[in-house]
C-alpha cells in the first residue's frame, strides 16, 4: 500500500495545480488580434479575460479560464474604448433633458469616455456621473471642468468671472469644492493678467488646466505658467508666427482683434519659430486638441447646409435651434472673411502632422455640443479621427489621440487608455484593422462596457431608439 502513496500525492498535487489554473472571468474574448496603442504592435490569436470591469488576463493561444460569456473574435481587432477629449453639455435648464438624452449616442459609437470642457449644467453632470456609475443611465465616463473661468460678462452662460488675483483663488477654491477634474479657461473677456493668475494658482495646486487663450497673451507665457492643453489651433498658429509679439501688442493696444489677426499670422508663419514652439510644448508636457472636424464643418458652411445629415434625427429640436447662431454668422460673412476661413483651415491641417512629428501630444476632440452646428455627439469623434489622418497623421497617431493620450492628460493612465492587465475592460472589438484604415473604428462588432457586451445589432437598436 505504501508504494501507492507517492502516486496518490502526485495525482492530488497535479489536480490541485490544474484547479488553480482555472480562473473564473465574466467575459473571455478568444482568438483576437490585440492592438497595442502605444507601439502599434498587433498580437494575433490572443485571449482577454475581463472581470469586474477590469482586464485580468491577456495571453496567447488557449487559456484555462471559465467564463460566463465567451466571444470568438477570430479575424477581429481589439482596441481600448475611445475617448472624446472635447465635448460640451450646455444650453441652460431647458436643454438639460436633451443633453442627457444624447449620452447613449456616445456609447452607440464606441465612445466610452469624454472630457467635458465647460458648460452651464455642472450639477446635472455630477448626477449623470453617478447614474452612469451605478448602471441606471447609459453613457460614457465623464470627466468635467465644471464652469469655465473667464472675465466679466463672459460669452458662455455659467462662466465664473475672474478679474483680480483674489478672484482667481476664490474661483479655483469653488471648483475644487465641486471636485471637478480639470479647469477650463476661456478668452472672451478675460485679461492677460487674470489668465496667467489662474494658470499659476492651478499649477501651484497641481490641477490640470485646459483652454482657449486671449491674444493679449504670448503662447510661451501661458504654457510656462502651466497651461495643460491648448484647445484648437489658433493659438498654435500664433505661437508659430514671427510676428507673435507684434500681434500680441496690437491686441493689447486694441489695434487688432482675434479674427483680424489671422491673415497676419498666416502670412508670417515661420517654420523655425514653429519648431521652437513645438519643442516648448513638449518640454512643458502641454497637449494640443486640434478639433479638425468642427473646423472643417464651420469653415465650409457656405458650401454645405447639412440639411441631409443623418444625425439630425437624433438631436433634440432645442439643440438644433442653437445651431442657428453660427449659421447666421456664416450667412453674414463677407467673401473675404469666407476666403480667410478656408485658408485658415488649410493652415491648421498643415500644423497637425508637424506637431506630431515633433513629439507634441495630441488629443482627439470633437467639440460637439449645443451651439456647435452640425457636430454631432459620438459620430463626430470618428470624423475627427478621419480628419486627423487626412491632415497627415498615421492611423496609429490618431488612435493614440483618442485613447492613451487622453488618459495621460487626465492622469488616469494607470487604469484607462490601453489594453493591459489591471486596466479598464471597456473595449471595442472591430471587424477590421483601424491601423490600415482609421474609418474601421466605426466597424464595431462588439462593445464591452462595465462587463456588459453590446453587439453591433444592440448598438444599432440603441441608435434606432433615439430617433425623434
Amino acid at each position: 500500500m505504501k508504494r501507492f502513496i507517492p502516486a496518490i500525492i502526485s495525482a492530488l498535487l497535479l489536480f490541485g495545480c490544474s484547479s488553480k489554473q482555472i480562473e473564473q472571468v465574466d467575459i473571455l474574448i478568444q482568438h483576437a488580434n490585440v492592438i497595442d496603442v502605444n507601439t502599434g504592435k498587433v498580437s494575433t490569436d490572443m485571449s482577454l479575460g475581463i472581470r469586474n470591469d477590469s482586464i485580468v488576463y491577456i495571453g496567447g493561444g488557449s487559456s484555462n479560464h471559465s467564463a460566463m460569456q465567451t466571444i470568438d473574435a477570430t479575424g477581429k481587432y481589439v482596441i481600448p474604448g475611445l475617448w472624446d477629449m472635447h465635448v460640451h453639455f450646455r444650453g441652460g435648464d431647458e436643454l438639460i433633458a436633451e443633453n442627457k438624452n444624447l449620452l447613449p449616442l456616445f456609447i452607440a459609437n464606441g465612445i466610452t469616455g469624454v472630457r467635458e470642457a465647460g458648460g452651464d449644467m455642472t450639477s446635472e453632470i455630477f448626477k449623470w456621473q453617478s447614474e452612469i456609475e451605478n448602471g441606471s443611465l447609459i453613457g460614457p465616463k465623464i470627466y468635467t471642468s465644471g464652469p469655465k473661468l473667464d472675465g466679466p460678462r463672459a460669452t458662455w452662460a455659467g462662466s465664473i468671472p475672474v478679474v483680480t488675483k483674489e478672484d482667481a483663488v476664490i474661483a479655483i477654491d469653488s471648483l475644487e469644492q465641486m471636485n471637478v477634474d480639470f479647469i477650463k479657461l476661456y478668452d472672451s473677456r478675460i485679461t492677460k493678467e487674470a489668465y496667467i493668475w489662474i494658470l499659476e494658482e492651478a499649477e501651484r495646486r497641481g490641477i490640470r488646466t485646459s483652454g482657449h487663450m486671449p491674444f493679449t497673451v504670448m503662447l510661451e507665457d501661458a504654457v510656462t505658467a502651466g497651461l495643460g492643453s491648448v484647445e484648437h489651433l489658433y493659438y498654435i498658429l500664433k505661437g508659430s508666427s514671427s510676428a507673435e509679439q507684434k500681434v500680441t501688442d496690437d491686441n493689447i493696444n486694441r489695434k487688432a482683434g482675434f479674427w483680424g489677426s489671422m491673415t497676419t499670422l498666416m502670412d508670417t508663419y515661420s517654420e523655425e519659430q514653429a519648431q521652437k514652439t513645438f519643442k516648448m510644448l513638449v518640454d512643458n508636457d502641454t497637449y494640443v486638441t486640434p478639433t479638425m472636424h468642427i473646423g472643417n464643418t464651420l469653415s465650409y458652411l457656405d458650401r454645405d447646409d447639412h440639411s441631409n445629415d443623418e444625425y439630425l434625427q437624433y438631436i433634440g429640436n432645442g439643440i438644433i435651434e442653437t445651431y442657428q447662431g453660427r449659421i447666421r454668422s456664416a450667412a453674414r460673412a463677407s467673401e473675404d472673411f469666407v476666403a480667410m476661413r478656408h485658408r485658415l483651415n488649410t493652415a491648421f491641417k498643415n500644423l497637425v502632422p508637424k506637431m506630431s512629428a515633433a513629439g507634441v501630444s495630441l488629443l482627439a476632440g470633437s467639440d460637439s455640443g449645443a451651439s456647435n452646428s452640425y457636430t454631432y455627439q459620438g459620430i463626430s469623434l470618428h470624423q475627427e479621427l478621419a480628419a486627423l489622418v487626412e491632415a497627415g497623421l498615421s492611423p496609429l497617431e490618431a488612435l493614440k489621440a483618442a485613447t492613451i493620450n487622453g488618459a495621460k492628460f487626465l492622469r488616469v493612465e494607470d487604469f484607462y487608455g490601453s489594453l493591459e492587465v489591471g486596466k479598464s475592460g471597456d473595449i471595442l472589438i472591430l471587424d477590421d484593422n483601424p491601423l490600415d484604415d482609421i474609418t474601421n473604428t466605426q466597424k464595431i462588432n462588439t462593445l464591452v462596457l462595465h462587463s456588459k457586451t453590446y453587439s453591433s445589432a444592440d448598438l444599432k437598436a440603441m441608435l434606432d431608439s433615439m430617433e425623434k
